[in-house]
């Protein structure tokens, strides 16, 4: 894998190796993930992730290991965090390296068959609990599940709701369940391929979903880390067909709910009015458009009648 390595890591990955060599201290070693990470992330990016590496390798938290930071770290835990940059320094994202991502306050496993949950993903939650957080009953789906962090986290402020998370991945579905007997919440998750199998009718009161909209073209748009390790199952759609997913989950959701249930969607924050527009056409009502912290349009709900 080192034939990967970007030359501007070199510098890094030289001082690295002499890490393994000489005893070091917390301070040392910091300084080492610091300034070799700086290259590709960015100080302050190359601070935070030095951060959460070494609060796992030391189990301590940030405080604690800036009040011990002359002690010498043990070959063991050095081992483990040379490891741990080798694999940062080849663009791989902190969270598959950790083994593990933060979300709505809850830990989640993560690895390269589920997407990393992301933070604007979290308002889309906090906008389903806004509306059914005081439903006496409540069923509710997420298509294209993942990690499981949309109806974990949901369930585990919503625990008497009866939610269901469904994907064509087995090995998302296995991550899923891993998380769901982590974080102690009772979601059903199974094996659906949305593309091909219908939904039970008049089944759910909600379903929400985060399906892939990334086109094969805007690949030359993103980042190298993301390419490289997030499953492409998850994220790209077919030039030709970008609300292919948007447009079968509104069809089959006009079914599948009952009347006066919700769809929700998050969305690429330049497709809000196609989103919009094959809502009407599936006979959805009440469509609302809104946007995430950062003022782009990200999330849309609609009605059955």
């Amino acid at each position: 894998m080192l034939g990967v390595i970007c030359v501007d890591c070199m510098y890094g990955f030289s001082i690295l190796f002499l890490s393994i060599i000489a005893a070091m201290t917390i301070a040392e070693q910091q300084k080492i993930y610091r300034d070799a990470l700086t290259a590709i992330y960015g100080t302050r990016e190359a601070t935070a992730i030095t951060r959460l590496v070494f609060e796992q390798v030391l189990q301590l938290d940030a405080t604690k290991i800036a009040l011990d930071r002359y002690r010498i770290i043990t070959q063991h835990q050095q081992q483990l965090l040379t490891v741990m940059l080798q694999r940062l320094l080849e663009h791989e994202p902190v969270q598959y390296v950790l083994g593990e991502a933060d979300f709505f306050g809850l830990k989640f496993k993560v690895d390269r068959n589920v997407l990393i949950p992301r933070p604007e993903t979290e308002e889309l939650v906090e906008w389903v609990l806004l509306d059914y957080g005081e439903a006496a009953e409540l069923s509710l789906l997420d298509i294209g599940t993942g990690s499981g962090c949309i109806p974990i986290a949901l369930n585990s402020k919503l625990p008497n709701a009866n939610i269901e998370g469904v994907d064509v991945s087995e090995g998302a579905l296995q991550v899923a369940e891993a998380n769901n007997q982590l974080n102690g919440t009772k979601v059903k998750f199974y094996k659906l391929d949305i593309l091909k199998q219908e939904l039970k009718p008049e089944a759910y009161h909600v379903i929400v979903s985060n399906p892939p909209y990334i086109t094969e073209g805007e690949k030359a748009l993103m980042s190298e880390n993301v390419l490289r390790y997030e499953p492409t199952l998850a994220l790209f759609v077919p030039n030709h067909d970008a609300m292919l997913f948007y447009r079968v989950i509104a069809q089959q959701a006009a079914t599948a709910l009952k009347p006066g249930g919700t769809l929700y969607f998050e969305i690429n924050e330049a497709g809000g009015k196609e989103v919009t527009e094959l809502l009407k056409r599936a006979g959805f009502i009440k469509i609302e458009l809104k946007a995430d912290l950062s003022g782009k349009d990200r999330m849309v709900k609609a009605l059955k009648p």
